[in-house]
């Protein structure tokens, strides 16, 4: 049997496979932000029954009720950590400062030792969705934010401050250009 160029076994032509592929791929622009726990690991070998019981009133005192107030949506969860989503970069921003504002509160009585204490990057990217989880480098660069952030702290891209910076009642601290892991072009924070 003989096939053009271009076609496969059924006859249907490569590129149009192509086409219908692309065709299914939602994507959209979104800010996201990504957050863990600082000295997870550390605060799991100290207590760890004591730790997700910390850690479960956070989410469901703090964390569920702001992202759903800044109208976020959870994509999903790890141990330590939360990749939520926003349709504004405004919203999202708000969210996580009132979040680790509150969270200082939360620890003021707290031990430094046993304190839950969030990172947090927030980036704004096109991004893919796909079964309600989302993928692509605005949810990468997020990610690598969150990782250069310190305790208590956020970081976000230059995007993210360009975009709220006239919008939002407290300042930016340039910390320039980053090369961050997997990520080809350095990242502005």
């Amino acid at each position: 049997m003989f096939y053009r160029y271009g076609e496969s076994a059924n006859g249907t032509s490569i590129a149009a496979m192509k086409a219908t592929a692309e065709a299914r791929v939602e994507r959209r622009l979104a800010a996201i932000l990504a957050a863990d726990v600082a000295g997870y690991s550390r605060l799991m070998e100290a207590d760890e029954e004591g730790t997700l019981a910390a850690l479960r009133a956070v989410r469901r005192e703090l964390g569920d009720p702001k992202i759903a107030e800044h109208r976020g949506r959870i994509v999903k969860t790890t141990g330590d950590g939360l990749l939520v989503e926003f349709a504004s970069v405004v919203d999202a921003v708000r969210c996580a400062v009132e979040m680790q504002r509150e969270m200082i509160a939360r620890n003021a009585a707290t031990p430094a030792e046993r304190r839950i204490e969030f990172r947090m990057g927030i980036n704004v990217g096109d991004i893919i969705i796909e079964d309600g989880d989302i993928f692509g480098d605005g949810v990468n660069i997020a990610a690598r934010l969150e990782a250069l952030a310190e305790p208590g702290g956020i970081c976000v891209s230059r995007v993210v401050r360009d975009e709220v910076r006239d919008k939002v009642d407290f300042g930016f601290e340039d910390l320039g250009e980053r090369q961050v892991k997997n990520i080809a072009r350095p990242v502005r924070v």
